[in-house]
């Protein structure tokens, strides 16, 4: 399980608080989905929740973010790795800059896991073939389109398969078709027990994936419950937040006085 207990948190050097007063737990096997305009506080949630702010970034946290019940202010950077992932929205920040090919790459976590050789080859065919993009194998890391880059990022920490995910626009530079494969192979993670914490700009994405949904405001929950509830709220575009197309066609056909078919008018 996955836990912030009434967290609040600030940058170094920043006044004031960038989150405030946050409580939030995920279940194994639970997504939950992140939304909010810009500046609301997502990013830095997922940094929080994740360990790396402050035990990485510095800053000042208040209240307690615990991982399967241990404070996370106690680990050390290696050992948070090995509990939680994190995928940043720039897939350059995560690109390691040592390997030479995209299979070295995603082959890198496992291998700094102390994984055996036969297991860490496995994983990392299997995080390529999850994503389906076996065909990249072989290519430079460097030389990849901003789709691509993002996938191959997203692969390199299904391999070391955390038993729980931190994603901070997980599919921000891919087109429906990588943003589907995406959504699959989270689910088929969470499916293995895994606690996944989704900040997402693409709530069509969140409405098929997501049991709950949690908007921000101002670094403070604004909303939070089942995904088919705050999804549906209208409440939800006042805090920046467009609704999953199917609300809002409904929303709009209603607003017409209109019935769609098969429904009961």
């Amino acid at each position: 399980m996955l836990e912030l207990d009434a967290v609040s948190y600030r940058y170094p050097g920043y006044a004031r608080q960038v989150l405030a007063d946050v409580s939030l737990a995920i279940g194994s096997g639970e997504i939950v989905g992140l939304v909010g305009r810009n500046e609301s506080g997502k990013s830095t949630l997922c940094l929080v929740a994740s360990g790396l702010a402050p035990v990485s970034v510095g800053g000042v946290l208040a209240g307690e973010v615990r991982i399967d019940g241990t404070a996370t202010a106690g680990l050390r950077p290696f050992e948070l790795a090995s509990r939680v992932g994190l995928v940043f929205q720039n897939p350059n920040t995560q690109r390691s800059g040592v390997t030479a090919t995209v299979f070295e790459e995603v082959a890198l976590g496992p291998v700094n896991l102390g994984l055996p050789v036969a297991e860490t080859v496995e994983r990392t065919h299997w995080a390529l073939r999850t994503l389906r993009i076996e065909a990249l194998a072989d290519r430079d890391p460097a030389r990849l389109s901003g789709g691509q880059a993002q996938l191959v990022a997203i692969a390199s920490i299904l391999a070391m398969r955390p038993p729980h995910l931190v994603l901070d626009e997980p599919t921000a530079q891919l087109d429906p078709e990588g943003t589907r494969l995406v959504g699959e192979a989270l689910q088929a993670l969470a499916g293995t027990g895994a606690a996944l914490l989704v900040a997402e700009h693409k709530t069509d994405l969140l409405d098929r994936l997501c049991s709950r949904v949690v908007a921000l405001d101002g670094g403070r929950v604004a909303m939070d419950g089942p995904a088919a509830i705050v999804l549906a709220d209208p409440a939800l575009e006042q805090l920046g937040v467009e609704r999953p197309a199917r609300h809002r066609i409904a929303g709009e056909v209603a607003a017409a006085g209109l019935v769609l078919p098969g429904a009961i008018a």
